[in-house]
């Protein structure tokens, strides 16, 4: 009769045979470094913008936050109309967003389990346009949206700005390995047709990379400068047009620490979003990884 020996189990069920899984001393040391070397620039924001712009000026510069933080929001308030800015930024990031995820989710799921003619040359032509410099495109946009007589209006900004190359080839390849060609089959055997096999199918599965890409592009459109500096003026600016007229002179007569207030509330929303949806994005990140 045969022994089995049972050596390799009480190997594997040995007391400490899972601490290599855990964290030593020194990745928490690293991790830490890295979380105050990461915050330590908005903590420096938040500083300057609670003190006088003569003592932001100053050498060194003060490195404890002081008193004049509300005086400072009060001033670059007056200088430039924040309010609006932050509700034309809030409409112009979440219409760029949502139809740059819902176009790039229906072209990425196109690309990546439908068969047509020139998949593959239609694709390329997709991506090398991320190659090409936005600037090159000033010219001849502008041109457009003059023509429209679309100066000075929100939808200059947003319509450009529809759907993106980078987010099609994201959720191209997102989809190409998350979505099983035999669900899409099995649904179209059950009599479904292509909206519906987008909406119970494609949707859920793609919820992931959505959160991903829609994170992504707010943040990009939220921080774009130099398009809306092109086709916005004072009177109906962006977040960051605004900021362009906060602090104004010229040399020594540039107020640091209102610059640095503006910078502030105009970051304030990007990490609220992030506070909010923080975890269900890292949730749904986790949860696509994880395959059955």
């Amino acid at each position: 009769m045969a022994v089995i020996s049972t050596a390799p189990l009480r190997r594997r069920l040995r007391p400490g045979a899972g601490d290599q899984d855990k964290a030593g001393p020194v990745t928490y040391i690293v991790l830490g470094i890295a979380a105050v070397l990461s915050l330590f620039p908005l903590y420096w924001t938040f500083v300057a913008a609670s003190n006088t712009g003569d003592r932001v000026a100053q050498s060194p510069p003060p490195l404890i936050p002081s008193t004049e933080l509300w005086t400072n929001i009060t001033t670059a308030w007056g200088q430039a109309d924040m309010g609006q800015a932050l509700l034309n930024s809030t409409i112009v990031a979440g219409c760029v967003s949502l139809s740059t995820v819902l176009f790039s989710t229906l072209a990425g799921f196109a690309f990546a389990k439908l068969q047509f003619k020139g998949r593959n040359a239609l694709l390329t032509l997709v991506v090398a346009t991320m190659t090409i410099p936005p600037q090159l495109s000033v010219i001849p946009l502008y041109r457009i949206i003059t023509d429209l007589q679309w100066g000075n209006q929100l939808q200059s900004v947003i319509l450009p700005s529809l759907v993106a190359a980078f987010g099609v080839f994201f959720m191209r390849q997102f989809l190409t390995e998350a979505l099983p060609l035999e669900l899409i089959e099995a649904a179209r055997v059950d009599g479904a047709h292509s909206l519906r096999i987008i909406w119970h199918v494609v949707l859920p599965i793609a919820r992931p990379a959505m959160a991903v890409l829609g994170m992504l592009v707010f943040v990009q459109s939220w921080n774009d400068f130099f398009w809306p500096f092109v086709v916005l003026t004072q009177q109906n600016p962006t977040v960051q047009v605004a900021l362009s007229a906060i602090g104004g002179g010229s040399g020594h007569d540039i107020n640091q620490a209102v610059i640095m207030t503006g910078a502030l509330v105009g970051t304030l929303p990007l990490l609220l979003i992030f506070a909010i949806l923080g975890k269900h994005i890292v949730g749904g990140i986790t949860a696509g990884a994880v395959k059955s």
